[in-house]
């Protein structure tokens, strides 16, 4: 669980970060979770878009994914939202949170 000091320090670092997934028509399928799951790994904070076509609003979007992929959501803003997830090992972990 982040306290609102580790968000904002997260919302400032993704605040130049581009898109890396989008959500459709199609929902969210076993493909976007094992994408996400494995973009989490490797990055640790990722951004994500709802696209108008999508019957998902940008937060149940960001709660269902992150409750499937065991991550936080940092925050939702109109249709992107971010994720946060710290690398399963800790010397893969490039974010070091403020306490």
């Amino acid at each position: 669980m982040l306290n609102s000091r580790q968000r904002a320090q997260l919302r400032a670092m993704a605040n130049s970060y581009e898109t890396i997934f989008q959500i459709g028509k199609g929902g969210i399928g076993e493909a976007i979770i094992k994408h996400v799951s494995e973009a989490l790994e490797a990055r640790e904070l990722i951004k994500l878009r709802v696209l108008e076509t999508a019957d998902e609003t940008a937060r149940s979007a960001a709660d269902q994914i992150a409750e499937q992929v065991g991550a936080d959501v940092v925050q939702v803003i109109g249709s992107r939202f971010i994720l946060y997830k710290p690398a399963s090992e800790k010397e893969n972990r490039k974010i070091v949170l403020v306490k």
